[in-house]
């Protein structure tokens, strides 16, 4: 017998489609505070379909409250659409930006190797520091930073929020806008 683990905290990234409406940002946030759910990460940005926009925030949940925000999300008047997702529904990424000094960098033995170990690349040098981009998955970003830290110090870092698609073929709002479109149709 499969046991449900709707009580288990873990990790889901909420997928919210809309039109570009000025105070729509805060109206989702006060929906996660009110449920005191922390966002841990947070991205918007044109979706694929004209005019919407599309939201990609990150919770630490369980599967009830996580139905629960997301409801809630999809009454909104401004919101198309809402939906969760775990991680084997998806495929992301994050992008991560370390600075570093270029003199402390330079004198690693492992230079070479080390960037491509890692994947990383150099977006800008000069005398006084360089700045390394790296693209991946949290834990990636994570263990360079680590490492980096452990090794030379950082002088500063940043990490995007996560980006997201679905595995699904086409984006899930446009297969809820052909059948919207479906029924119009027929109504006419």
């Amino acid at each position: 017998m499969k046991q449900d683990n709707t009580n288990e905290r873990k990790l889901y990234t909420v997928i919210i489609f809309s039109e570009n409406t000025v105070g729509l940002l805060n109206q989702i946030t006060i929906i996660f505070t009110r449920r005191q759910l922390n966002i841990e990460t947070l991205s918007v940005s044109p979706s694929a379909i004209a005019g919407i926009h599309k939201f990609t925030i990150t919770t630490f949940a369980d599967r009830v409250m996580i139905e629960k925000v997301v409801k809630q999300i999809d009454k909104r008047v401004d919101i198309l659409k809402a939906y969760y997702n775990t991680d084997e529904d998806l495929v992301y990424q994050e992008i991560a930006l370390y600075k570093l000094s270029t003199e402390a960098f330079l004198k690693m033995k492992d230079v070479e190797e080390f960037i491509r170990r890692y994947n990383a690349r150099v977006l800008d040098i000069n005398e006084t520091c360089l700045v390394l981009e790296k693209n991946g998955h949290y834990e990636e970003t994570q263990a360079l930073f680590r490492e980096l830290s452990e090794r030379i110090g950082v002088l500063q870092f940043i990490r995007s929020g996560r980006i997201a698609i679905t595995k699904h073929k086409v984006e899930r709002l446009s297969d809820m806008l052909a059948e919207m479109q479906k029924k119009t149709e027929r109504k006419s």
